[in-house]
């Protein structure tokens, strides 16, 4: 028998239908059993009338509970009162599972630990139907302004040998009696892939042990990477506000339901056009003093800082010129002024603060070499990376886009982990 997906059907397909799937919420009115059915692709309203069925199987039906499984054939009708506006009047059904009662995740107030415990039921919710297909559709459009913009995508090793940013971050984990880490970005393999193949980009998870428990904070992430030869710190500032321009209005074209639901209309995400607004270092912390904050020149930039700084705007803005001491080592020093990073931050409005890090690399040798030198890092860790910069290595820029960050902003969510299914935070690895 062949069935038909509840999107299809919400896509104005009308006649005979079967659907099967689990019952998402039911209620009945005069002889009129009404349940929402939930297939993965959508939610549709179907309506039994008591009268057309046997009356011990229509009451076994209308006693299910939420979440069973059940078999629906019957016509497909418009009908504007029905959500979606369509609903199917059934006409034969079947239980294929009956559900246990008191289903964990019940119509009332839950709390989010709760709900993080019971994360495994709560996928089911609107709220997280919702997320899971922005989240797909974020990256399809990712992908697709990629490759349209002659990048290729690769995979390198999340399990390394030496730290990428600050090493008070890493996990360590035991390989085969030696020290090695989860990775907390692809880069360095990334900069030795764009001799071999030009301008390259991944979607991969990183890792960061922070001891940080924000709103903004995962210990695991989704990490959207891109690095370009011949590439300077501008360049790869133009790179990330067309990229993100092409996904808000992609999403604003192809998830409007779903934006809906957040509170975030379709006209905001296509207002968002390049090019992007850039303040130094410098403006910024003027900015942040004249707000009444207190900080100084040199000090590196936290998510409080951020989110001051990032309420003063209405769109995305780059954050750029930090201070060497506070940035990794392979930012290349500015040469009109040393003593500053060619790097750049984007920062997200409506105080969400960072979504994206970026810069221009060092790629001559003996700067590089330094470089690790002043940071107090063993060149021994590095000899690999160092090595490249022997053996033509052009100038070289990329970012790294911290996927749930920008999600959470789109849809306007209070807390990170609503990003992603199954949050890592630094109190959390269960379920």
């Amino acid at each position: 028998m062949e069935f038909t997906e509840i999107s299809k059907i919400l896509s104005e397909k009308d006649g005979k239908a079967s659907i099967h799937g689990w019952i998402h919420n039911k209620r009945s009115s005069g002889g009129i059993l009404f349940l929402i059915i939930r297939d993965g692709t959508g939610l549709l309203q179907c309506t039994l009338k008591k009268d057309k069925f046997d009356k011990k199987f229509f009451e076994e039906i209308e006693k299910l509970p939420a979440e069973s499984l059940v078999e629906l054939h019957g016509m497909v009708k418009k009908d504007p009162r029905a959500p979606g506006g369509y609903e199917l009047v059934v006409d034969v059904a079947k239980i294929e599972q009956k559900a246990e009662e008191k289903f964990p995740i019940e119509k009332k107030f839950q709390g989010p630990e709760y709900l993080m415990d019971n994360r495994h039921f709560w996928l089911r919710s609107e709220k997280m139907q919702n997320i899971i297909k922005i989240r797909s559709k974020f990256l399809l459009a990712a992908r697709e302004w990629f490759v349209k913009n002659g990048f290729t995508e690769i995979q390198v090793p999340v399990i390394v040998g030496a730290a990428v940013e600050g090493g008070s971050t890493l996990f360590e984990v035991k390989y085969f009696g030696k020290k090695a880490y989860l990775t907390q970005s692809w880069q360095l393999y990334a900069e030795a892939a764009i001799a071999s193949i030009g301008k390259c980009f991944t979607v991969a998870p990183s890792f960061r042990a922070e001891k940080s428990r924000t709103r903004r904070h995962l210990t695991e992430y989704t990490h959207m990477e891109a690095e370009e030869p011949w590439c300077d710190l501008e360049g790869t500032m133009k790179t990330q506000e067309q990229l993100l321009t092409y996904i808000c209005h992609y999403l604003a074209e192809n998830a409007v339901e779903e934006l809906k639901h957040f509170g975030r209309e379709s006209k905001e995400l296509l207002a968002i056009n390049p090019p992007f607004k850039r303040i130094t270092y410098d403006e910024g912390i003027k900015i942040l003093q004249n707000k009444g904050v207190k900080v100084k020149w040199g000090d590196d930039i936290d998510w409080r800082h951020e989110k001051v700084l990032s309420m003063q705007f209405d769109k995305p803005f780059f954050f750029t010129h930090f201070p060497k001491g506070i940035k990794a080592f392979y930012h290349k020093p500015d040469p009109a002024k040393p003593e500053v990073t060619l790097s750049a931050d984007m920062l997200a409005p409506e105080g969400y603060g960072e979504v994206t890090g970026s810069g221009q690399r060092i790629h001559d040798y003996e700067e590089l070499v330094k470089r690790i030198n002043e940071e107090k890092l063993n060149v021994d860790s590095y000899k690999w990376y160092v090595d490249l910069r022997r053996y033509g290595m052009p100038p070289h820029a990329g970012f790294g886009l911290g996927v749930e960050r920008v999600i959470a902003w789109l849809l306007r969510l209070k807390h990170i982990r609503d990003a992603v299914l199954f949050p890592r935070l630094i109190n959390r690895v269960y379920p």
